[in-house]
């Protein structure tokens, strides 16, 4: 699979089969990613693992699709607005770098954004200045779902002077 097949065949998976991950090989799409692009080498990503108590805390509405792991992935704070700003892009990076080798590797990932709330926070025990960049569902997908279009990307480019 090249990096463009990727990138463009990679999608959020709603359900997945049972079977489990190996947590070896999950080790290896976080190491892949975390080459990600960061300013200084800060590497300013934490994940946290997400058990069956935590999980049912969670309540999502789906249970993340059955998945048969789920993570959480933090970005670390800033001293400064800026930095916090640079955190979370860097952290952006190493998450779109874990997809894809996920993807890669045949397994599929949803993407949810219920960590950032307060409450979800509380119950994941994010620290106050920390940002949740998302709280995903790992696994085989049961089913793959078909690319949405896309507004072609020379409407989304403007040439400054």
């Amino acid at each position: 699979m090249t990096i463009i097949n990727a990138i463009k065949s990679r999608r959020n998976i709603k359900l997945f089969k049972p079977d489990p991950i190996d947590e070896n090989v999950l080790l290896s799409w976080l190491e892949a990613a975390s080459y990600a692009p960061n300013h200084r080498v800060n590497e300013p990503w934490e994940v946290l693992f997400v058990g069956p108590d935590t999980r049912a805390k969670l309540n999502h509405k789906t249970n993340f699709g059955q998945a048969p792991a789920v993570m959480a992935v933090l970005s670390k704070p800033g001293n400064t607005p800026f930095e916090r700003d640079e955190n979370m892009m860097a952290v952006s990076c190493f998450v779109q770098n874990f997809l894809l080798a996920a993807h890669e590797a045949g397994a599929g990932t949803f993407w949810s954004s219920m960590g950032s709330s307060e409450a979800n926070r509380n119950i994941l025990g994010v620290p106050q200045d920390y940002e949740v960049i998302g709280v995903f569902g790992i696994g085989y997908p049961a089913e793959i779902p078909p690319v949405k279009p896309r507004t072609p990307i020379t409407a989304k480019i403007t040439y400054l002077s």
